[in-house]
């Protein structure tokens, strides 16, 4: 009898054992890395975007160079450069009315990132002075008239001139947009269906005090990263 007694006793511990779990196991991690781009194959997952596709005359590159002060704490940079121009190839087909604008679009996930858990978007980057634009794309529910395309959601960055900067964006900041319009709707983000991110830069526009008009750009980037602030 004290013999089942013992392996009923280890029994019913064991189930207990199996039955407890700690709340740190179910907590996501305060932060996620979404892109690190530290090699060439990083910067694969990514594609060049400008208006030279419709008539313009921009122009970008997405290329890991050596830096000699190794000032980002790694010994190559990842830049985002190019030159941007209002100007239009004469006799275009297309009738564009925007010029002066290039970006870099992260290729699709395999599936969706989940941010749900996350409330901040963070970028460690090195600029020139100029607004940038960070794009999060989500899967299309919004179905705004005319879209057929993801939804877009938008907010600038400025970037200080010559210092790493960790540039931290709730995502409540992030606004609806169609091909570069905000949508004049309350519309809610679904963090938990993400699709893709880009960041781009116009000629015009941006932040009071910010650098702006045609001429060289050139945004370094360490990382992106979601963040639990709360």
């Amino acid at each position: 009898m004290s013999r089942f007694r013992g392996i009923w006793q280890a029994s019913l511990n064991a189930t207990k054992k199996a039955l407890t779990w700690n709340v740190d196991d179910w907590i996501p991690p305060a932060e996620k890395y979404i892109f690190n781009f530290s090699s060439k194959e990083e910067l694969k997952k990514w594609h060049l975007y400008s208006d030279a596709e419709f008539g313009g005359l921009s122009s970008a590159s997405l290329e890991i160079k050596d830096d000699a002060n190794k000032s980002s704490g790694s010994s190559q940079n990842r830049v985002f450069s190019g030159n941007l121009s209002r100007d239009v190839t004469e006799g275009t087909k297309w009738n564009i009315t925007r010029s002066g604008f290039c970006g870099m679009r992260s290729k699709k996930f395999d599936g969706f990132i989940d941010l749900e858990a996350y409330d901040t978007i963070a970028l460690r980057i090195k600029g020139d002075g100029r607004c940038y634009i960070s794009t999060i794309y989500t899967e299309n529910w919004v179905n705004s008239p005319g879209q057929m395309e993801d939804n877009s959601w938008q907010s600038f960055v400025f970037v200080p001139k010559d210092n790493w900067y960790i540039a931290k964006i709730p995502l409540d900041h992030y606004l609806p947009t169609w091909r570069g319009n905000v949508i004049e709707a309350k519309l809610e983000m679904n963090p938990s269906r993400i699709l893709g991110m880009s960041l781009s830069v116009n000629a015009d526009g941006g932040v009071p005090g910010a650098n702006s008009g045609p001429g060289d750009f050139k945004l370094e980037i360490d990382w992106i990263k979601a963040l639990r602030t709360q």
